[in-house]
């Protein structure tokens, strides 16, 4: 029996498997995650070399005219050393890991995961998958709140391959657009996007591409040329929440 055991152990068949039990499943990006990965040894002894953390989202890539859906690392945690697990034993091996300052939202498209690997040795290596929703810190709440009062409404938001230009040490950025529905740029602009590049000491790059509406001729061959679309970055901290909305009107009307 014990050889057969083994043999379907190693083609994923009563071999060892994992649970991954978060302590909540709302963050924001920088905080840390705290969980224990739950392990439950199958019907054989099994060896298991690493236990790591996948942290995953999605991106568009285009390529030849078409838009494909790519999955992404955004980094990687190592747990354990190697270790033995015997037959259907109990191990709980807690962990704790702080989400990178440019995770993604959980805005428009954009998801967000967990893969819990468990790298068995001459087997199937089980896995698990856990989903987080990443909320906005106080600033780029605050970022939001603004661009929503001088009259822009989200239209879309979704991680897409990012220019080298704008490309950070991932792939991709998450580009969240906006429309003017009322106020000062309704009938100026046809959309705003916006681009966050976050840092650990609480600041925030922000990249807006101003898209003005076409008005007459030249406005037309300028849409028609693309040159009707400005991109320009500017920096906010927490120091700036009070004034922030009139910083970034002030921005916008520069190239609206």
């Amino acid at each position: 029996m014990s050889f057969f055991n083994k043999v379907f152990a190693s083609v994923g068949i009563g071999s060892a498997a994992v649970d991954t039990k978060l302590e909540k499943d709302t963050y924001m990006p920088g905080e840390i995650v705290n969980g224990v990965v739950e392990i439950k040894g199958g019907k054989v002894g099994q060896q298991v070399d690493e236990i790591y953390l996948t942290l995953n989202t999605t991106y568009l890539r285009e390529s030849d005219d078409k838009k494909y859906t790519v999955t992404a690392s955004i980094d990687r945690f190592r747990l354990t050393t190697p270790f033995n697990v015997r037959p259907n034993e109990k191990k709980d091996i807690p962990f704790s890991f702080q989400l990178p300052f440019d995770t993604p939202l959980s805005i428009g498209r954009s998801k967000i995961w967990v893969t819990t690997g468990l790298d068995i040795k001459g087997g199937v290596d089980p896995s698990d998958k856990d989903y987080l929703k990443i909320v906005p810190n106080q600033l780029m709440s605050a970022v939001f709140k603004a661009i929503d009062n001088l009259g822009f409404r989200i239209r879309e938001a979704d991680c897409e391959e990012a220019p080298r230009r704008l490309r950070g040490r991932l792939p991709f950025v998450q580009e969240f657009e906006f429309v003017p529905t009322s106020g000062l740029f309704r009938g100026r602009l046809d959309e705003l996007e916006v681009v966050f590049f976050p840092s650990g000491n609480g600041s925030l790059d922000i990249v807006f591409q101003v898209d003005r509406r076409a008005r007459g001729l030249a406005g037309l061959f300028s849409e028609a040329m693309g040159a009707d679309e400005t991109n320009v970055r500017m920096s906010v901290s927490n120091a700036d929440i009070s004034n922030l909305q009139q910083k970034i009107q002030n921005v916008i009307q520069r190239y609206a």
